[in-house]
């Protein structure tokens, strides 16, 4: 073996960003991935994009970064023949994923309780918005909407304007991770008593977990957050906690250090009134604008040296262009490519984690809608007059460039 995962074998149905994630990040580590997708239109996230353009003027940037590494089918799932040979699949199976709405799947008959009987050793992971049963299990469950339903969004932004979801998908990225948690302990659980079982993950619960900090904070101290009508960087923490101007027209984040170290070297004695905690709390935005005015008679690379050079937690705010030229981003190697079939040649982060005998790699590009499902169903033995009847009656429809 040289992946750690390989010989792990999923089905998935998910869809997306949170399930597609986490399968993604499970087949960089060797799974051999079967996405299951729709006849004809595949994954909703094909046809979804940023900037109203598409990578080789057709595909779309969304799903071409949570899909690479993954063979794909794409069924008819009402369809009882395509269900009799998912059951079939099952049967080798480890894992299925699914991020349909509660019950959705369950009956069309792919629930827990179907594979289970036919593979009592499968590992079954949902996700959803809210869980599976409670007043919202109708309701959609999206990123923004968790984001502001969980109070991350209301702790963003400053006071003195409206508060600010994150600009990234972080309640479904975190809902990924927590699949994979679960997936992971599940399996070696297996491992050790033969068991499969269900996993339940839901986006509300997985952001009130990584929010806990803050929870902890106000539930047992008496006091709510309050934003700060400045940049300071956390509505529970004081100045000089925050972002700053530069005079080039940069920023620098500026985090922790003794505040009597940072205004020598703004060399801004006057600053010294401010130096007590509760004075850097109490007066933060006040405390925020003069720290403003200082770092703005700076430029950006000369107030990070001689930050840097005392010992204050600071970085320069970057750009997502910026950011994948950074010297560190570039000397970590996670600014990669993968070759599409109608995309051309596709820049992607590459895997996070490093692992001296199973390293992650990717061994497949991000596949078009149904591009292996004559191999897969070769695979399970299925011949090719039964592979071309299912073509034939559209319970299956290949892509194959």
């Amino acid at each position: 073996m040289n992946k750690a995962l390989e010989g792990v074998r999923i089905l998935d149905f998910s869809h997306l960003l949170q399930g597609p994630f986490a399968t993604q990040l499970l087949g960089d580590m060797g799974a051999d991935v079967i996405k299951i997708e729709r006849a004809g239109a595949g994954d909703m996230f094909r046809g979804m994009t940023f900037f109203a353009k598409w990578v080789g003027g057709s595909e779309s940037p969304n799903f071409l970064a949570w899909n690479r590494n993954k063979r794909s089918i794409a069924l008819n799932l009402k369809s009882r023949r395509v269900r009799a040979i998912i059951m079939e699949m099952a049967r080798t199976a480890d894992v299925v994923v699914q991020n349909f709405r509660p019950g959705v799947l369950a009956k069309l008959g792919y629930g827990y309780e179907d594979f289970k009987a036919v593979n009592p050793r499968i590992i079954y992971c949902s996700g959803s918005g809210y869980g599976e049963e409670g007043p919202y299990v109708e309701r959609p469950g999206q990123d923004m909407l968790i984001q502001g339903l969980a109070g991350l969004i209301a702790n963003t932004g400053r006071g003195d304007q409206a508060p600010v979801p994150a600009g990234a998908g972080l309640a479904d990225q975190i809902g990924a991770m927590n699949m994979v948690y679960g997936i992971l302990s599940a399996l070696y659980y297996r491992e050790k008593t033969g068991k499969g079982q269900k996993i339940e993950v839901n986006l509300l619960a997985g952001l009130l977990a990584h929010l806990n900090q803050e929870y902890v904070a106000v539930l047992n101290l008496g006091e709510d957050f309050v934003r700060p009508n400045s940049g300071i960087g956390h509505p529970g923490m004081q100045a000089p906690f925050g972002i700053y101007e530069t005079r080039d027209g940069g920023y620098v984040s500026i985090a922790m250090s003794p505040f009597k170290t940072l205004y020598e070297v703004l060399e801004a004695p006057q600053l010294a009134v401010y130096d007590d905690l509760k004075t850097l709390f109490d007066k933060r935005d006040e405390v925020f604008e003069k720290v403003n005015t200082e770092t703005k008679k700076f430029a950006t690379q000369d107030l990070l040296a001689r930050l840097l050079k005392a010992d204050i937690w600071c970085a320069e705010v970057k750009d997502i262009r910026s950011a994948a030229e950074d010297p560190q981003v570039t000397h970590m190697g996670m600014i990669t490519s993968y070759n599409h079939p109608r995309g051309g040649k596709v820049r992607v982060v590459a895997p996070a984690v490093k692992m001296s005998e199973t390293p992650a790699t990717i061994e497949r590009p991000a596949p078009l809608v149904g591009q292996h499902g004559r191999e897969i169903l070769s695979e399970l033995g299925l011949s090719k007059d039964e592979i071309a009847a299912l073509e034939a009656s559209g319970d299956m429809t290949v892509d194959a460039a």
